[in-house]
């Protein structure tokens, strides 16, 4: 059987997923893409600007399962872009694809959860997000034929059941993103628009959701070094990855105290500043997706990731016999390797209003080209001229 090279553009996905798991038993969905269309994938081939490459490869028989992490398919985010794109990928290329759903949120039903997958015939396994890690060091010298591939998950992520560090082998490929260059950007742009009066609401302060963050506030820095504007940013880790009263709270207090614009960083708490600035009349700036379709015209633009086009590039290596260029790999992928991190630039979702999108390539260029640079520094505060002034709150 013969296929055709599936290249999904930047696509986008939440760095943990938006709900925990209800369900009493592991929930499977299979599509079996010779012949069944889902909406979700057609959906996915649109936003995603899929396009089909010409030339034929070689091809490895296989079927994908993907296993949910504490969210489900539905999330409008993470675990939503890795199942979507496995089923696009698997339909233009005729293999069947497959979800597991674990039955609570543990690294022992995840660890099931693939177990089972494997068992009903499954031989790649694609798992979104960092919680997959002690799954990947339980998992992958059980089971040698089968590959695995993990986005948003470090090697320091891949620690056994008994927290011990493991390495990953050839028959794993784990990736993870610059975010700094997405937040970078965000800020920047803001700034550029006329914002004066920011804010960072973040989830856990994992290292995705802080170099979120800290790009953030060094492209606020640039832009108002450059424009020789004053600018306030109160910068805040809500310790959640959901919305609540307590934090929507927070968030009203903010807009009612004058702050215009809040990035909202960390699966579902970014409905609490959505819920805050529809009371004041405030704006919010998305992550991961693009989160215009979601929030609506409250969303000025969104920090995405390419999470979508890392998944696509992965099976892409398998499926055309390629698998030893990346097995054994990982990569923490930025503007350097591709066109992995960015905003959103088509029109319904482009919400400034003055900074303009060729200001936007001038900037994305000299983040690619290292002429701009962004600090990946987790561990430092980044440091800001005499314009800013960042208020951090415990």
């Amino acid at each position: 059987m013969k296929k055709k090279v599936l290249s999904l553009v930047l696509a986008s996905s939440m760095v943990v997923s938006l709900a925990a798991c209800g369900s009493s038993e592991t929930t499977t969905e299979t599509t079996t893409t010779e012949t069944a269309t889902t909406e979700a994938a057609a959906e996915t081939t649109e936003a995603a600007t899929t396009e089909v490459a010409a030339e034929e490869t070689a091809t490895v028989e296989g079927k994908i399962a993907m296993i949910t992490d504490s969210g489900d398919i539905t999330d409008e985010s993470f675990n939503q872009i890795t199942w979507e794109t496995c089923v696009a990928y698997g339909e233009a290329n005729g293999i069947e694809t497959e979800y597991y759903k674990p039955a609570e949120d543990t690294d022992e039903e995840r660890i099931n959860s693939i177990d089972l997958a494997i068992n009903e015939g499954a031989n790649v396994i694609v798992m979104p997000g960092y919680l997959f890690g002690p799954a990947i060091a339980e998992e992958q010298d059980l089971y040698p034929d089968v590959t695995f591939i993990a986005v948003d998950v470090t090697e320091f992520d891949v620690v056994n059941l008994a927290g011990e560090s493991k390495g990953i082998n050839d028959n794993v490929y784990i990736c993870s993103f610059q975010e700094e260059q997405a937040g970078y950007l965000a800020g920047y742009a803001a700034v550029k628009d006329g914002y004066t009066k920011l804010g960072f609401l973040g989830g856990i302060a994992v290292p995705a959701v802080i170099r979120y963050g800290f790009g953030y506030i060094q492209g606020i820095n640039d832009a108002a070094e450059e424009l020789g504007v004053d600018v306030d940013v109160k910068y805040y880790y809500g310790g959640q990855f959901y919305g609540d009263d307590t934090i929507t709270a927070r968030m009203e207090g903010w807009y009612a105290d004058g702050t215009e614009i809040v990035f909202a960083c960390g699966g579902g708490i970014y409905t609490s500043a959505v819920d805050a600035a529809a009371e004041y009349d405030g704006k919010v700036i998305g992550v991961d997706v693009d989160q215009h379709p979601i929030i609506g015209d409250a969303c000025v633009t969104s920090a995405m990731k390419g999470l979508g086009s890392a998944v696509t590039t992965a099976l892409d290596a398998y499926f055309a016999g390629n698998w030893a260029s990346i097995g054994g790999k990982s990569e923490q992928l930025g503007l350097t390797q591709g066109d992995y991190l960015g905003l959103p630039t088509d029109e319904e979702s482009w919400g400034f209003k003055t900074f303009t999108t060729d200001e936007y390539e001038t900037v994305l260029a000299g983040v690619k080209d290292g002429s701009i640079k962004v600090s990946n520094d987790t561990e430092n505060q980044p440091e800001v001229g005499a314009h800013v002034t960042v208020t951090y709150i415990d």
